[in-house]
């Protein structure tokens, strides 16, 4: 079937779940960090753009509750869903009216989210070192669990839901009660941070920032297989039962899928031109799987055709341009400002508001964007001396209380190219 026709048909069908065919959903205002699947087909992405997009067909439903950027989601129930990230917030969202009820602050960035089999309890992995153990039927504090010397990237239930796993940036995979909250083991010590894990009653897996790809007996940790291949790091696993397959993404753009019976490679192709996987999810059935990275798009490819299949692209990304056809004005808005922010008049669903018009703009002043309390206060407006100042002191000490993620431009000149850069890239003339 021609690519046009196939792609038509995939989205011709409810959720695009059984399409077995290629299609994207496009939407998101910036990179794509955390997916999640319904038993109806139903995608849930987890975005830069601090939003949580919900697919049953190409128009996006969007969840807009969160101050900062969207790291992973995770289904709690056909009408529920659970997302958390850099605003350090876990949030469940009813469904059927699109409301958000704040479970939890943590202290840090949330990496990670689990849901227990029967619905009941949550998970939430944090950069702060700590698990929160969530009760999904009552409004009470979560169990806080302390073991990792560092941040938690992953977690996950086990043991019909009697243990809890979890990983993080010290390198270790730990377990614990979830009865008592009480960690019982530590599993394994990587040497290097472990970012990603997938636990099944018969083997564990795990991902690695040194590019360790692993599948361990979960009770004694003994080796079952390994596939760490030179590329690094792992960021991202997904595991359908039904088509017995692993996937695994790395750092360098690449998806391998795994044989879950006899271990063996079944796939391995690049799927990203530039940038990482950072997010990876099956279909309910097993024969399609969803992937984001760096591009605002999610990609769906069909099992069985993955190494015929054309791999992300976004050339009209700034932040993926080669560096050398740029100026420096223009690399330091690619670096600094590009992710967050567009040159359009509209917001376009960025991270942060469009910086079309913005010399003389009053801080805080665009309709179509929410701004932090900090912003909508401020009493200036911004110009040359303002940009300059703050990219010199950083947006956290320019302007504290924003949502602005921390950054300096350090070299006098680099600044000076970026002003001159926006002058004439955010003016309506052009000059």
């Amino acid at each position: 079937m021609p690519r046009a026709a196939a792609l038509l048909l995939a989205l011709a069908l409810p959720g695009l779940a059984q399409a077995s065919e290629f299609f994207t959903l496009k939407g998101h205002g910036g990179p794509v960090k955390g997916l999640a699947v319904a038993t109806d087909g139903t995608i849930a992405s987890a975005s830069f753009d601090n939003a949580v997009g919900l697919w049953q067909g190409t128009a996006p439903r969007w969840l807009d509750d969160h101050r900062a950027a969207v790291n992973t989601v995770a289904f709690a129930a056909a009408d529920r869903l659970i997302s958390a990230g850099d605003d350090f917030r876990v949030v469940l969202w009813s469904l059927p009216d699109g409301t958000a009820t704040e479970l939890f602050q943590h202290k840090g960035k949330v990496m990670g989210l689990a849901v227990s089999a029967d619905g009941t309890r949550a998970a939430s992995a944090s950069w702060d070192g700590t698990i929160a153990l969530l009760d999904l039927t009552a409004d009470t504090p979560p169990v806080l669990l302390r073991g990792h010397a560092s941040g938690v990237n992953a977690v996950t239930f086990a043991q019909n839901d009697q243990r809890l796993i979890s990983a993080g940036v010290d390198g270790t995979v730990r377990y614990w009660n979830t009865a008592s909250g009480a960690e019982t083991r530590q599993l394994l010590t990587n040497g290097f941070g472990v970012n990603t894990l997938i636990a099944t009653p018969s083997w564990l897996a795990y991902g690695a920032v040194d590019g360790v790809t692993r599948i361990i007996d979960p009770d004694t940790g003994t080796a079952l297989a390994d596939f760490t291949l030179d590329r690094r790091p792992i960021l991202a696993m997904a595991h359908s039962p039904t088509a017995q397959r692993l996937a695994v993404g790395d750092g360098e753009g690449y998806i391998m899928v795994l044989d879950t019976q006899s271990w063996r490679i079944a796939g391995d192709f690049r799927a990203s031109l530039t940038g990482p996987i950072w997010a990876l999810a099956f279909s309910p059935d097993g024969q399609n799987l969803h992937a984001a990275g760096l591009d605002p798009t999610v990609y769906s490819w069909p099992l069985d055709t993955l190494d015929d299949q054309d791999p992300m692209a976004a050339p009209d990304r700034p932040y993926l341009r080669d560096p050398a056809e740029m100026t420096n004005g223009e690399r330091q808005f690619a670096r600094k400002c590009s992710i967050c922010h567009s040159l359009t008049p509209d917001s376009a669903r960025r991270a942060g508001p469009s910086l079309h018009g913005v010399f003389g703009r009053p801080a805080g002043a665009l309709p179509d964007y929410s701004y932090s309390k900090t912003l909508t206060e401020a009493d200036f407006a911004w110009d040359a001396a303002a940009i300059d100042q703050l990219f010199d002191l950083g947006p956290d000490h320019f302007i504290p209380g924003t949502k602005m993620p921390m950054q300096r431009i350090t070299a006098p000149q680099d600044r000076a190219d970026l002003i001159a850069f926006l002058r004439r890239a955010t003016s309506s003339t052009g000059e």
